[in-house]
């Protein structure tokens, strides 16, 4: 028997508010009877501001990681591109070599030979 008053202490506790001592339990909370209270009518901007504080908090959170998101994968793409153009430079500056277009104006076998006479420059 001493078990069971203590078991509904437990689930019953006594709160003051406005001076007026009410009961609260785990009904009246799931119920919805605490949002009756008076305590609770007058808090009610607070708990408003609260409420969309801490959802403002979430979004900009949610935003933020998001943005971190999307420059982790700018900067994936932006080595990638650089690898590449560094891939093709390499290719441009060994196909242009005089050596290598010698060799394929011989492959394509093409009437052309290089200028036995340097280049100069006409000045005037």
């Amino acid at each position: 028997m001493e078990e069971q008053s203590n078991y509904k202490e437990y689930k019953t506790e006594t709160r003051e508010f406005s001076g007026k001592k009410k009961k609260v339990s785990v009904g009246s909370v799931l119920g919805g009877d605490i949002l009756k209270e008076d305590f609770v009518i007058k808090q009610s901007k607070l708990i408003i501001l609260i409420t969309f504080l801490f959802v403002l908090f979430i979004s900009n959170r949610y935003s933020c990681l998001k943005k971190l998101t999307e420059i982790d994968r700018l900067r994936t793409e932006l080595k990638d591109i650089k690898y590449e153009n560094l891939v093709i430079s390499t290719q441009l500056t060994t196909s242009s070599r005089q050596s290598q277009i010698e060799v394929l104006i011989r492959e394509k076998g093409l009437d052309l030979s290089g200028s036995k006479i340097p280049a100069y420059e006409i000045r005037k």
